[in-house]
């Protein structure tokens, strides 16, 4: 399809299924102007040409075009008396020849014009987007200016506005809308519409499943160069969704998006995004307003100590500006001695000196600073200042990668998937370049999608979340999985909500989150979105006590084992999980000792069928006794509790 065509369906779009987005911007871009019989230079009130006006230009340059061509050969016509020459021939070539050079220019004029106006239009748009925190900005003047660029033809700024009816991002939500500007994109070669009709076909939003099309669209979009086509592709190859699993092109996938996210770090440094799990939320939200500055020093010296990067960053520039109470050192200052470290490596306003650069580092990869144990690694890994050896290299790149260095898991990633200095493991390179890739830039739409969900705006943070989730990141997985669960979207219906929780709980799970594996148990023990199966429930709450130790995985378990559910009544294994219960977690003891209780009773009412009173009356007073000096410490912490409840109500009473 032709850009024109594309402009035209555009405002189409534009004009018949969205007009509450263009109330706000100028007449000249929602309608014809009136005086379309004017100078054709004529423009609207804030200097853009509406499309209108711009295609009435090139018809006027045309006319130009041949009543210049008519008036020339006028010009040139010999008379019927006068023989026809080689002069003249000539002139009538170099006529012809000026006249459409004339035309190609002013042609060429009209095109740079258009190319800088648009360009302006959708560079400002962006920097309030990205820039303002006024939402009202952002939607009157930022999408309005994008809105403009791409009536006059950008193909980012429809991009842009595509996602934004797509995702409800500022724009009213229009799922529709989108839609068909994606498709009428995508035949102008766009990836990022391809990426984005993929992701509705593998979804269901917008239009029907249709897994085949959705590879189909991930697949041009991957070869166009788009990025998250790569992660979803890459995600379905080492996880087999739709897909059969395959290591290898799942790894060749990742590399190429890691390899872009890395590029963007080496230059501009790693920004973080805050993701916030909606199944832990209630317990990320702090009580305490204000924490003192003594206080606060020691919680980021405590994570610090642990590897947490913007922590270890935060107290180094305590301690370098000595600001809130914290004395002044600039020796115990990791970030310093690592940009001495650098300058020597790379010679920054002093001579290379590699010794110099390799105690540095060492001094800060001793306070351990991830940047002084990633440039070790590359001093050891290309054998600068220091004899090459990978082993020493991998080590380093290890101890950084802990921490979330983005450079130092690309490394990894590169010598697990060469072979080189370990042996070769495609599923361990995969695993390091999926990690990097989910460090990218579009991680940023884990804010938007959580602000969206704080203002109850379901429908988007849903949206953007399962977009998330297509990628692979696994908390978006669980977050949907929880919108499906707890919320009520109006683009699934309730029919279908917990059989597509059930996907993403699983998918989830399968990424090692124990809470999203005690969900499968318990869609599976219920029936939530499938049939009920004990056994299938018993497994999942078996994985999630063995191999995550989650204490309430163990309590359901014993639990199926006291009821003999999905697997034979055995009493004694059903208290064995349950004092692991109590042992794993303080939150349990209570629950903990209601249920062996309660397993006590049981087991003395199967005593009572197969003994005598007075057996049974010894048995009572023994395992009575047993029972309660075992559970001695849940008992004193009983009776605490109520003292301390007393007490409150005593003091709210005075």
């Amino acid at each position: 399809m032709a850009q024109g065509g594309l402009r035209y369906r555009f405002l189409m779009i534009v004009l018949v299924i969205i007009p509450p987005v263009l109330a706000n911007i100028d007449n000249s871009v929602t309608k014809k102007k009136n005086s379309q019989t004017k100078n054709e230079d004529v423009e609207d009130d804030n200097g853009s040409t509406p499309l209108e006006s711009l295609v009435l230009k090139e018809n006027h340059v045309a006319s130009e075009s041949k009543q210049s061509e008519s008036v020339t050969a006028q010009k040139i016509q010999p008379s019927p008396n006068t023989n026809k020459n080689e002069d003249n021939g000539k002139k009538l070539q170099e006529t012809n020849n000026g006249s459409k050079q004339i035309l190609q220019d002013q042609q060429e004029t009209v095109n740079n014009k258009q190319a800088q106006e648009m360009e302006e239009y959708y560079q400002n748009g962006t920097k309030i987007l990205k820039r303002s925190r006024d939402k009202n900005l952002r939607k009157d003047r930022g999408y309005k200016l994008l809105v403009k660029a791409a009536d006059i033809g950008s193909t980012k700024a429809m991009e842009r506005i595509a996602y934004a009816l797509l995702f409800g991002d500022q724009l009213p939500q229009n799922v529709t809308a989108a839609k068909d500007l994606f498709e009428a994109l995508a035949e102008n070669g766009s990836h990022k519409a391809q990426t984005a009709l993929g992701f509705m076909h593998a979804t269901g939003i917008g239009v029907g499943f249709n897994q085949p099309k959705a590879l189909v669209y991930y697949t041009f979009a991957a070869l166009g160069g788009n990025f998250v086509a790569h992660m979803i592709l890459g995600n379905k190859y080492l996880n087999g969704i739709n897909l059969p699993r395959r290591c290898e092109a799942a790894l060749i996938h990742y590399k190429t998006a890691a390899k872009y996210v890395a590029d963007n770090v080496a230059l501009r440094g790693e920004i973080l995004t805050e993701k916030v799990r909606l199944t832990e939320r209630a317990e990320n939200r702090s009580s305490n307003g204000e924490i003192m500055d003594f206080d606060l020093y020691q919680y980021f010296q405590f994570i610090a100590e642990k590897g947490d990067l913007q922590s270890q960053v935060g107290l180094g520039q305590l301690h370098l500006t000595g600001s809130k109470g914290i004395e002044q050192d600039y020796e115990d200052n990791p970030i310093g001695l690592t940009g001495l470290g650098s300058a020597y490596l790379y010679g920054k306003g002093v001579a290379v000196d590699y010794e110099k650069a390799l105690k540095y580092f060492k001094k800060a990869a001793d306070k351990g600073w991830v940047d002084g144990q990633f440039h070790l690694g590359v001093m050891h890994y290309t054998g600068l200042g220091v004899k090459r050896d990978y082993k020493v290299a991998i080590k380093y790149f290890h101890h950084a990668s802990q921490a979330g260095h983005a450079l130092a898991l690309y490394n990894l990633a590169q010598m697990y998937g060469s072979g080189t200095g370990v042996v070769r493991s495609c599923l361990t390179a995969t695993e390091l370049y999926k990690n990097v890739c989910e460090r990218g830039q579009w991680t940023e739409r884990f804010l938007s999608a959580y602000f969206a969900y704080k203002e109850n705006n379901i429908d988007s943070a849903f949206l953007q979340y399962l977009f998330l989730a297509e990628q692979g990141y696994e908390m978006a997985q669980s977050n949907t999985a929880y919108i499906l669960e707890y919320e009520q979207s109006a683009l699934i219906s309730k029919m279908d909500c917990y059989h597509m929780a059930l996907i993403y709980w699983n998918r989830a799970a399968a990424q090692g989150y124990s809470y999203a594996r005690i969900k499968l148990g318990d869609y599976y023990y219920y029936g939530y979105g499938t049939k009920v199966d004990y056994e299938t429930a018993a497994s999942h709450y078996r994985l999630a006590a063995e191999q995550q130790h989650n204490a309430q995985a163990m309590f359901n378990l014993a639990y199926m084992y006291e009821h003999g559910l999905g697997t034979e009544q055995d009493l004694h294994l059903a208290k064995r999980f349950y004092d692991l219960a109590a042992e794993t977690s303080i939150d349990a003891y209570i629950p903990v000792f209601l249920a062996l209780c309660k397993l006590g009773t049981i087991d003395l009412i199967h005593s009572v069928q197969y003994a005598n009173l007075s057996e049974v009356w010894k048995q009572i007073n023994l395992d009575g006794l047993l029972l309660l000096w075992h559970l001695w410490d849940i008992f004193l912490i009983i009776i605490l509790t109520l003292l301390v409840a007393v007490l409150r109500i005593y003091r709210q009473v005075q």
